[in-house]
């Protein structure tokens, strides 16, 4: 049976990253709080490259060149829906 997905809060996120800067292994760290080494590595990299964990605070640029544009795609193609209706209103007048 697969594990039950936890969440951590950022003050122990910090920890075991200050843990893993000054004092302990990765592997022990890992072992001790029963983490994944993913999860473990994931932290770490976000840590060195933000100062963050969140999601929003981690994307590269182009991450969010990408959302913007799938948001703009999203809102022209609304637009393009609500203009077909327009039209088809105003042809059957």
């Amino acid at each position: 049976m697969p594990k039950q997905r936890r969440t951590f809060k950022t003050e122990f996120k910090n920890q075991i990253v200050y843990m893993y800067n000054k004092v302990k292994l990765r592997t022990d760290i890992a072992r001790e709080y029963d983490l994944s080494a993913s999860a473990l590595d994931r932290w770490i990299a976000q840590s060195q490259n933000s100062g963050s964990f969140t999601e929003k605070a981690n994307r590269t640029p182009e991450e969010n060149e990408l959302r913007a544009l799938r948001k703009e795609i999203q809102q022209l193609r609304m637009e393009k829906d609500i203009l077909k209706q327009a039209a088809l209103i105003m042809e059957r007048k």
